[in-house]
């Protein structure tokens, strides 16, 4: 039996820790690829592509017996895996849009229970294949792809629950995200207990386990419907409410649950009903907004630079180890495993940077907002203190800057990357992990600011679905490396560092844009000034004077 919204305000801070924790532990998992592609060919999956004369021996896997079993690593191995990672990355991102309209139709609750029950399925499927690669192998497809599905579907969910906490919200939303940004760090985590000795099996069944806690949390806390923004309902009188009989708690329920996104928009708040609510602003416009348009240039470029870096990270390092040799000593060949090995769990590690870095980006979008005029209005005989910021300007103004020092991260980031050096590569990593916690705030800041809030969701899914199809485009720049380019990354990450020059065409126009609306703000303003200076004339002429307390002028 699902509870009740008020009963599930009463749990709202143990759904909040709770779901922090699941996004850290099960949602972008998928994203610490680089430690669980070491797993993987430890285990043997897609060994059998691999033939004595062109792969190498991986002998570092761990086995129920304690014996050191060796397994054939080559391309074709690699090829496949990675194959995989590209399709669960981009099931991560790309299912965001049908998952809005689902989650707006049905609510969060069986949109979370399917994904846990996903991801659960995901690591049964792993633990399965791997007791007989040679010929389970092609399992790991649909594990990755139901791996990647489950993932943002708990993450999809958690980010309504911040509705709950009033003034707390950003701050909450801000955690969902950097949770989400953070879970990178499970397979590294994992790498080390699978080093430590524990089988492979052992985890995934272990980590189905924790899908199914996840299942059962969901299915006890969550409500049926959705959580109101504070504009639908009062969550601080929630509790004083009698409890009403079941009938009218899903009538309730219902009615809260139609959300127009913005407040002013709701007939139910008009006094006349549908036809005093303004015209809304059709949904085309807003998708062949410039704006938006350029915001798909950068998103499309950013995501295709990120997903490309996790994908090949592990080929990266290791070439920076053997320079491309084509048959390397067998001791540089232990060198550049070991590296591969070190490195890829301090990228794992660094990802807990998101969870420190997205607050950041968050206060440099909310940048003097509480000076804006924002819904204010002054009594009447009290002068404004100053003159008041437009809050519109200074969302656009904010949501420029941030798209700019997030440009330059970037920027920096493939500098670093063209540079051969193992240990720069920590600088690497840490800036990999900035720009991708500050990418999306920047990107959902913008929408909010410049769009209706009734297709904020279906916008910011359409985004993530067209920048996931851009990021299909690692697995042939990824072919590429490794085949004509002997695992050289250099001349591809030259032209994404050419590439990421595109990203300032948004705040470019952004500029534009925000001058645009000065000149209309400067024009309302003096059009104001000089109504209100025609109508003091008026008054006057017609024997009325102001008093000089400040009040309105009564007629003699």
């Amino acid at each position: 039996m699902a509870p009740s919204l008020r009963q599930a305000y009463r749990r709202r801070w143990w759904m909040a820790v709770t779901a922090v924790v699941e996004n850290l532990l099960c949602s972008a998992v998928l994203l610490g690829w680089g430690s669980l592609l070491i797993m993987l060919k430890r285990e043997g999956f897609y060994s059998h592509l691999c033939s004595v004369n062109d792969s190498v021996v991986v002998s570092l896997g761990n086995s129920t017996d304690g014996e050191v079993e060796e397994w054939l690593s080559c391309v074709d191995q690699e090829e496949m895996l990675n194959l995989g990672f590209t399709i669960g990355s981009f099931l991560l991102s790309a299912t965001t849009l049908p998952l809005g309209i689902l989650m707006d139709k049905f609510g969060p609750r069986p949109i979370r229970l399917v994904g846990s029950s996903c991801f659960g399925l995901s690591c049964v499927m792993m633990a399965v294949s791997a007791y007989d690669p040679d010929v389970l192998s092609a399992l790991i497809f649909l594990a990755l792809s139901l791996n990647g599905f489950g993932g943002i579907c708990l993450t999809f969910t958690s980010l309504t629950l911040p509705n709950m906490f009033g003034a707390l919200s950003s701050t909450v939303m801000s955690l969902m995200i950097g949770s989400y940004a953070s879970s990178a760090v499970t397979f590294p985590g994992v790498k080390l207990i699978y080093d430590a000795g524990v089988s492979f099996q052992a985890i995934m069944w272990m980590w189905a386990g924790l899908a199914g806690f996840v299942f059962v949390n969901c299915f006890v806390n969550w409500p049926t419907d959705g959580f109101p923004t504070p504009d639908e309902v009062d969550y601080s009188k929630i509790l004083t409410l009698q409890e009403l009989p079941s009938s009218d708690q899903k009538a309730v329920g219902e009615r809260l649950s139609q959300k127009n996104g913005d407040i002013r928009h709701s007939t139910e708040k008009l006094p006349n009903g549908p036809d005093a609510a303004p015209s809304a602003v059709p949904f085309r416009r807003s998708v062949f907004s410039p704006i938006f348009l350029w915001s798909l240039v950068t998103m499309g470029m950013s995501q295709l630079r990120i997903i490309f870096f996790m994908g090949a990270m592990n080929k990266m390092l290791e070439f920076m180890v053997t320079h491309g040799e084509a048959n390397p000593p067998e001791q540089l060949v232990l060198q550049a495993e070991e590296a591969v090995s070190f490195y890829s769990s301090i990228f794992g590690t660094l990802q807990l940077l998101c969870l420190a870095t997205c607050p950041l980006i968050g206060y440099i979008m909310d940048w003097k907002m509480k000076e804006c005029n924002e819904e204010k209005t002054v009594p009447p005989g009290i002068e404004q203190s100053g003159p008041k910021r437009d809050g519109k300007i200074q969302k656009v103004t904010n949501a420029m800057r941030a798209f700019i020092l997030t440009n330059l991260l970037l920027l920096l980031f493939g500098v670093f990357c063209l540079i051969d050096n193992l240990p720069l590569q920590i600088l690497t990593f840490i800036l990999h992990t900035m720009v991708r916690g500050f990418i999306h705030s920047c990107c959902g800041g913008l929408y909010a600011a410049v769009y209706p809030s009734n297709h904020f969701g279906t916008l910011t899914g359409l985004q993530s679905m067209i920048s996931a199809v851009i990021a299909l485009l690692q697995q042939p720049l990824f072919i590429a490396m490794v085949g004509p380019l002997k695992g050289d990354p250099y001349w591809i990450n030259l032209g994404l560092l050419i590439l990421s020059f595109a990203g300032f065409l948004l705040p470019g126009y952004l500029f534009y844009h925000r001058r645009h609306l000065l000149r209309e703000k400067a024009a309302r303003d003096k059009r104001a000034a000089g109504q209100e200076m025609q109508a003091l004339n008026h008054s006057e002429a017609n024997g009325y004077k102001p008093h000089s307390n400040g009040l309105a002028a009564v007629e003699a």
